[in-house]
């Protein structure tokens, strides 16, 4: 079963746009093959990214509201630990 698709028009720079033909050609799948697969790893790579973001406003403002943190010594030590093979809680949140 196909999964419901609608047109969408891009204008691309022409250079760019001989090159998705030439690239298709060499893989010999459709222009639109290979346009719907870059888009949809730049979607999925840009939510990815907003994800962090999201999460690291939401850390920084409970760092702001409580004051709780690790060092980087302390997490540099931790990890220094973990490369030697040794068991290692991580560094607890301090204020």
């Amino acid at each position: 079963m196909q999964a419901q698709t609608s047109p969408i028009s891009i204008r691309l720079p022409a250079e760019l746009k001989a090159r998705v033909q030439g690239l298709a050609v060499m893989r010999q799948r459709s222009t639109n093959a290979l346009v719907v697969q870059a888009v949809t790893a730049f979607v999925e790579r840009e939510e990815k990214r907003e994800a962090l973001r999201q999460e690291c406003l939401a850390a920084h403002e409970h760092y702001q509201q409580t004051g709780l943190h690790v060092t980087q010594a302390e997490v540099k030590d931790w990890i220094a630990l973990l490369r030697q093979g040794k068991q290692a809680d991580a560094p607890k949140c301090h204020i």
